[in-house]
């Protein structure tokens, strides 16, 4: 028997439901804060890719030729094909451009809890504003939008422009050295990578920097920060909206792609791959032939968020299962199309079933019962019965579509 390929999953009906009731949920927050959805491609040249991130990258995904000979990747992110398609598309669109995206990618990369190769992003992109306040406003709605999913989180915001000021001297493939230490917490690896470099007087002032939650003693660290007006404002802003967070100077990855703000979003119940959320400010656009454009945002890991979640509470609308017999299915088939064009899930026996059968089947999938016999199809009534409470009525069809949608939520 054939089975799904490694780190995919298969969504049953109700675990689907769940994902969309927080899908959109998040949609509905990008949406007042003004973003719109944009679409790209499931796969790209592979240049996209590595023209970012190096050749290294490479191993890390689903890459193909196509019939023409073409180097394809499958997107490992959603990012880089958003800035490409801000180049192609909309370089001349009036700024600031709010742009989000719900969509999956892939990576080739051990499956573990929280980590599979297909997996979905949310993501927002914000491009052409180069403000505190563009800075702030992503934070904010990253943090409305995991609001509105209920997981339970810690929000983290730092800048790199302090880091970034203690490695000035060294070369970039040198930062990135001292970066992947600092980034695993790996403090003996970090003091012995600034010993080869002959730095090692950094390697206090880094430690410290990490382990720092004051922004005053961070400028301490890190000498004169040319960005120290727009950081407190940043900051200003995100307290006047009460957005909970605390300050994290430790935040390492992607040095060499973010150019100031960067935030992480944690969960509080996922163990080592708790990290759901990851954004900042960046410039990508002239890697790629456009200019040199200001832009900032971030990507939810949906999935973590999902299990992280666990069991979703039930919110589904009402279901009714329209029962006839044979002198009643004309009229069934009318009273099941009113149920339906008032928004309500309506189904009917497919299986040739007696009264008693469908009410038993009713009862395993189905809060309603809307009963039509021969009685009812002689005087254009139904039986509507609560297969909850057991309690019924008879009720002319619309009567019956107001009774169920008076309900409230599906048990």
């Amino acid at each position: 028997m054939l089975q799904k390929p490694r780190g995919t999953r298969d969504f049953l009906p109700d675990e689907m439901e769940a994902r969309r009731m927080i899908e959109w949920s998040m949609r509905e927050v990008a949406r007042c804060w003004g973003y719109r959805e944009v679409c790209t491609p499931e796969f790209e040249d592979l240049e996209l890719f590595t023209m970012r991130s190096g050749e290294g990258i490479i191993e890390e995904m689903y890459v193909f030729s196509d019939k023409g000979g073409r180097k394809l990747a499958l997107r490992p992110e959603i990012t880089a094909s958003v800035i490409r398609m801000y180049i192609n598309e909309a370089k001349v669109a009036p700024k600031p451009l709010r742009w989000c995206y719900f969509a999956d990618c892939f990576r080739y990369e051990r499956p573990q809890k929280g980590r599979y190769r297909q997996f979905w992003q949310f993501g927002v992109e914000l491009i052409g504003a180069d403000t505190a306040r563009a800075d702030a406003e992503v934070i904010m709605l990253a943090a409305d939008m995991l609001d509105s999913s209920g997981v339970t989180y810690d929000l983290k915001v730092g800048h790199l422009s302090f880091m970034k000021n203690l490695l000035r001297d060294l070369e970039p493939q040198e930062q990135r050295k001292v970066m992947a230490h600092l980034d695993k917490k790996d403090f003996d690896g970090l003091k012995g990578t600034l010993e080869s470099l002959d730095k090692p007087d950094l390697d206090k002032s880094l430690i410290a920097l990490v382990e720092c939650r004051d922004l005053a003693e961070a400028f301490d660290i890190a000498g004169t920060i040319p960005e120290k007006d727009r950081i407190y404002q940043t900051l200003e802003t995100l307290d006047a909206a009460d957005v909970k967070y605390s300050l994290n100077f430790g935040i390492a990855r992607g040095l060499d792609y973010y150019t100031g703000m960067v935030f992480e979003g944690f969960a509080q119940n996922l163990g080592a791959e708790n990290q759901i959320l990851g954004g900042g400010a960046y410039r990508l656009a002239h890697l790629f032939g456009g200019d040199d454009v200001a832009s900032c945002g971030f990507a939810i890991g949906f999935d973590r968020v999902m299990v992280s979640l666990g069991e979703i509470p039930d919110k589904k609308d009402s279901v009714v299962a329209v029962v006839c017999t044979n002198e009643g299915r004309k009229l069934a088939l009318e009273v099941a199309r009113i149920f339906r064009k008032a928004g309500i899930q309506s189904e009917m026996d497919l299986m040739d079933r007696g009264l008693g059968a469908q009410l038993a089947h009713a009862s395993k999938s189905a809060d309603f019962a809307v009963v039509i016999g021969l009685r009812e199809a002689e005087s254009g009534t139904v039986t509507l019965k609560n297969l909850h409470s057991g309690e019924q009525k008879t009720l002319d069809p619309r009567s019956a579509v107001a009774e169920v949608a008076s309900h409230g939520a599906r048990r």
